[in-house]
């Protein structure tokens, strides 16, 4: 987000007067002015960087602070998949050769890191851990993303995990994830893309 100036209302776009009053290029100040004036120079001294000030009144602009916080995103290529309170920061896999690659050989994933798999269309999803390291729980979301069955996978398995109704979304989190959060089946994420 751009710093952005404002001008209270009524104020000239420019640094003339409206009335084009003018005198060796500075406009005519009425009495009331030099007060205004004096005002502003003082509270020149007021705040501190990071820190606003109520101008409200006054017929100075404002401006936004740079230092003011910019919209977060996640990281490219990640998402938050975010359950009430709680957040899973996930890898997102949405080609076919990142959702055949999941998170095999991986043998660390830390509480609250996961991986999302988007699909194109919803219908019977089914995963397997060959190759995958760690145990995992799977989450299987609808298009409205209300997790439709969780399951518990052990790793190095070829066991099929297919899910319990159609799907658009999973997402894979440590086993014992879903559970510790109290997080089951009828729950509703809200997911937050990255750039990317």
């Amino acid at each position: 987000m751009l710093p952005m100036i404002t001008r209270p209302p009524g104020s000239p776009a420019s640094g003339r007067s409206s009335s084009g009053n003018q005198t060796g290029g500075l406009p005519l100040a009425p009495a009331g002015s030099l007060l205004v004036a004096a005002i502003l120079f003082l509270s020149a001294c007021g705040p501190s960087q990071g820190q606003t000030q109520n101008t409200e009144g006054s017929a100075a602009p404002t401006a936004a602070l740079a230092s003011e916080p910019q919209e977060r995103l996640p990281a490219p290529g990640e998402a938050w998949v975010i359950f009430g309170t709680d957040t899973v920061t996930a890898e997102v896999a949405r080609t076919a050769e990142e959702r055949e690659k999941g998170l095999m050989y991986t043998d660390k994933l830390d509480k609250g890191r996961g991986m999302l798999f988007v699909f194109q269309d919803i219908q019977i999803r089914s995963f397997w851990m060959e190759n995958t390291l760690i145990p995992l729980d799977i989450a299987y979301l609808d298009e409205s993303l209300i997790i439709s069955d969780i399951q518990a996978m052990e790793p190095l398995t070829t066991d099929l995990h297919p899910s319990a109704r159609p799907a658009m979304f999973a997402l894979e989190v440590p086993m014992g994830w879903f559970a510790e959060m109290g997080i089951s089946a009828g729950a509703e994420a809200r997911v937050i893309f990255g750039p990317g």
